[in-house]
């Protein structure tokens, strides 16, 4: 345990060579360790710049990607955030960390994935409502929400996300097929105000709206 403490530590130092310095993200990265939410045998690579296999197809992302992601969100604390792709629930255990008392649904397409978030969330205690099912279709009964984020490449800006945003809000997802862009959109009435914030790679968006059913 000290080891990866220690390795957690090494990768905070990593993206702070970066150039990364928001100190709010990088507190929550320290205070939920990567290696909780990380198969076993897989824990010995918990702490390197780079996505970690947990399983079904999917991955857990690149810390310096969720760091930027996290960042660009503004989240701020009592927001309510949609997460589209809770995968082993790290990143929403982040979110939750950032915007303290407001409420956090993930919402998760694969079964198993998703009961495994929530038995992480519970080890280390962070009150998250993972939901399985079609996250391109939103969560209507808990919106609208302040921040939607989107973990996983999608064709186009699913429209049903966009609806569940409150006015000002800010929706972050990768859009692309082979590489993405990451896009962020400020909702502003009826339209969508949308920035570049340059090109990744993520594991399919799944649902009504995304590549894969």
């Amino acid at each position: 345990m000290d080891d990866l403490l220690h390795e957690l530590e090494a990768m905070l130092d990593t993206l702070r060579a970066y150039g990364f310095s928001d100190r709010p993200v990088l507190d929550a990265m320290r205070e939920v360790p990567r290696h909780l939410f990380i198969p076993d045998a897989l824990r010995k690579a918990a702490y390197g710049d780079h996505p970690v296999p947990i399983g079904h197809e999917q991955t857990i992302s690149q810390p310096y990607t969720v760091a930027l992601m996290l960042q660009a969100l503004e989240l701020k604390h009592g927001m309510s955030v949609l997460e589209v792709g809770a995968g082993s629930g790290w990143n929403a255990a982040l979110i939750k960390k950032l915007v303290g008392s407001g409420k956090v649904i993930a919402m998760e397409y694969v079964p198993e994935l998703a009961e495994q978030a929530k038995k992480n969330l519970g080890k280390v205690g962070i009150d998250v409502a993972v939901i399985q099912g079609d996250g391109s279709l939103g969560h209507e009964a808990g919106a609208p929400y302040d921040r939607i984020i989107v973990t996983c490449a999608c064709p186009m800006m699913p429209p049903p996300l966009v609806s569940q945003l409150k006015n000002d809000g800010i929706i972050l997802a990768p859009v692309g097929s082979t590489y993405q862009v990451m896009v962020r959109g400020r909702k502003k009435d009826v339209s969508l105000e949308t920035e570049s914030l340059g090109s990744f790679s993520f594991v399919p968006l799944r649902g009504k709206h995304g590549f894969k059913s």
